[in-house]
């Protein structure tokens, strides 16, 4: 005990203990950094995410201003000239009485409610067809057993000799019946390391796949990661998402003149045309992500174009501005919001602008 009073005793002693919760912190770090997880980190536990979804026929404006917003000016012929239609839509409700709609954004559009889920969960979507025609839910992304697939395999005369087995439960939900698919959210739905947070899916009804989609039966799907994920599903490495899909709606009937059909080509974003696309709105500074969505026929070959900013690609890790997207497609973007204003949004095909493939993005500045 003399020799600890001795000044370099002390020091001695100090030192070793030093020594020691150096080599702990160490350890620690070490174990972190192996098993990629924080000493805060919780693991993500998974959960069944349940969905009300029915099927409903609506009547849908494409430009329900009457006229493009941003340019203040009257629609264009022949695209104008009419531009409400019958169509059927993806509509969410708050339980199985299916009585109580949800409130979706208004930036959505046309498209069914965003369906989201994160890496482990389970998917379940109670369908009701309150239309007037057979209808299914499809997804894409996610896994499915054959009663789940929810995908016809129609009537064309190609198909006629087609084994009617290879059709699941959920193939085909007519009007007035009610359907309970079962997804699962698996790793492989999920982005990877490099993908960032989140990811876009497509979902669609697929009993007659030429028509459905154009009657306007399609939503998206986002899957989170388990380790970005917030607890309502939604990724935490951005501060907004939005979702816009690139798609010729035809309303042309057989008959019509050249004109007349020409009019019945609805080139949209989100179902709407010449700026009618209400909600796509960030403030400065903010990080959002878009997904991006392209369906339709040959027609549909779509360059996604932002003004006022750049995107960062995840397909080829660069910045770019303009996004490219075939019939079928899904691509996620992120963008920085620092450029303060009203930007246009729109297709880059000479064709889609003319008639009407435009849609503005606002940047708010921050308070």
């Amino acid at each position: 005990m003399k020799n600890l009073r001795r000044p370099g005793a002390i020091l001695v002693a100090i030192s070793l203990v030093c020594v020691a919760l150096l080599f702990l912190l160490l350890t620690a770090n070490l174990f972190f950094l192996k098993y990629k997880v924080t000493p805060t980190q919780t693991a993500y536990i998974p959960q069944t995410r349940t969905y009300f979804i029915a099927a409903e026929n609506v009547l849908w404006d494409y430009a329900p201003s009457g006229k493009d917003p941003y340019t203040n000016e009257a629609l264009p012929a022949p695209w104008g000239e009419q531009t409400k239609y019958k169509k059927v839509r993806f509509i969410e409700y708050t339980d199985d009485t299916f009585t109580t709609k949800k409130i979706q954004p208004e930036w959505l559009g046309i498209l069914g409610p965003i369906i989201r889920a994160v890496e482990g969960d389970t998917i379940k979507v109670d369908f009701y067809n309150k239309a007037d025609k057979p209808y299914s839910i499809h997804p894409h992304g996610v896994h499915y057993d054959k009663d789940n697939e929810g995908a016809s395999m129609g009537s064309s005369a190609a198909m006629m000799g087609a084994d009617k087995n290879m059709e699941g439960a959920g193939a085909k939900i007519m009007p007035g019946e009610k359907f309970t698919y079962t997804w699962f959210a698996t790793p492989d739905s999920a982005p990877q390391p490099s993908e960032g947070g989140s990811k876009v899916w497509w979902y669609h009804s697929h009993v007659d796949i030429t028509q459905d989609v154009y009657d306007g039966l399609l939503g998206p799907i986002i899957i989170t990661s388990a380790k970005n994920a917030r607890p309502d599903g939604t990724p935490n490495d951005v501060d907004k998402e939005f979702v816009t899909i690139f798609m010729i709606f035809d309303e042309s009937k057989p008959g019509m003149t050249a004109d007349q059909k020409e009019g019945g080509l609805k080139h949209t974003i989100n179902g709407y045309i010449f700026d009618n696309l209400p909600g796509l709105t960030m403030n400065e500074g903010d990080k959002v992500r878009w997904h991006l969505l392209g369906m339709g026929n040959e027609m549909d070959v779509h360059t996604a174009h932002w003004h006022g900013g750049v995107v960062l690609s995840r397909e080829s890790n660069t910045y770019t501005d303009v996004v490219e997207l075939l019939p079928g497609s899904m691509k996620t973007v992120d963008m920085l919001a620092t450029n303060v204003g009203e930007w246009m949004y729109h297709c880059h095909v000479k064709d889609h602008i003319i008639a009407g493939m435009i849609a503005v993005y606002k940047i708010l500045p921050r308070k």
